[in-house]
């Protein structure tokens, strides 16, 4: 197990974000490093941070995870959370990063899942200023069109999954609905058994959306694809459940510095190789050797 440092970095609103930083012994200024930003209820602790910043640290490159607010294991202080078009606080979470380093180092940004689509909205918007911060980045199993994502993840075997997520997501909401009277709708967030009824009263209600379809529809990344001015690897496996095959793009849908990547099998975020049960080394590979041609 590799051992981080976690820093608080307080921000302007009153509210606060935790990075875990993996730094290799005596790392020089030049050695690159790579931020990750997880997905749904995800953090340092999630299966692809703990196995990507274990093979930075075993190749000498360093890595933080850059926790979204209320997913460090603490409760955020503002009535805010995060989602998957939250281009705006990515841009001053970078910018965090970036003055922690020194301007030779190669900065690459690893996004999962909501994550990938926070930071594919990002450099979508940045276009060409995206290169001032990073070097490249990545997109891992990102539900680029949220409407369709939304529906495929309420249905049949998927609704596991669904519980899995709201069984965090909801007691976070009621708290911040509690310490916030008159925000958020205690029954609605209580009566939520599906994603959509959850971004319906909570997400679209902290972030400006009029509703869960307004949310869906305004955060999806796809538009954003054929923006995009930066080196950036698109991986989506096509049996992945929460991301329909055919909402997947194609290379009409994306500019020429996107490499996209559709492997068939993968599901989300996994991607194990060798023989049964497998490992978690084929992703941080297939990302690092993306990041290596890009220095």
């Amino acid at each position: 197990m590799v051992m981080s440092r976690r820093e608080r970095v307080e921000i302007p609103d009153g509210d606060f974000w935790d990075f875990d930083w993996t730094d290799p012994p005596h790392a020089a200024p030049e050695t690159p490093l790579v931020v990750l930003l997880h997905g749904l209820e995800g953090g340092s602790g999630s299966h692809y941070a703990r196995a990507l910043m274990a093979f930075l640290a075993s190749c000498g490159w360093r890595g933080v995870v850059a926790h979204f607010r209320g997913c460090s294991g603490e409760r955020n202080r503002m009535p805010r959370a995060y989602h998957s078009g939250d281009y705006e606080e990515l841009a001053l979470m970078l910018a965090a990063v970036r003055s922690r380093t020194a301007p030779a180092t190669p900065l690459y940004a690893v996004g999962v899942s909501v994550g990938g689509s926070v930071l594919l909205n990002w450099l979508g918007r940045a276009r060409g200023d995206a290169g001032k911060i990073l070097k490249a980045a990545a997109a891992v199993s990102t539900p680029l069109d949220l409407l369709g994502a939304g529906i495929a993840i309420d249905k049949g075997f998927n609704r596991i999954y669904v519980r899995h997520f709201l069984s965090t997501l909801k007691p976070k909401s009621l708290e911040m609905a509690r310490r916030f009277p008159g925000l958020l709708d205690e029954p609605s967030i209580r009566r939520a058994h599906s994603l959509y009824a959850f971004d319906d009263a909570v997400t679209s209600r902290l972030h400006g959306f009029t509703g869960a379809h307004d949310y869906w529809t305004r955060a999806s990344a796809k538009p954003w694809l054929a923006k995009i001015a930066l080196p950036t690897l698109v991986l989506n496996a096509k049996n992945d459940p929460f991301v329909p095959r055919d909402s997947l793009p194609n290379q009409r849908d994306v500019s020429s510095d996107v490499l996209l990547v559709q492997p068939d099998d993968g599901g989300h975020g996994g991607f194990l190789d060798g023989p049964f049960p497998g490992n978690l080394l084929w992703l941080p590979r297939r990302l690092l050797d993306f990041f290596a041609h890009h220095r």
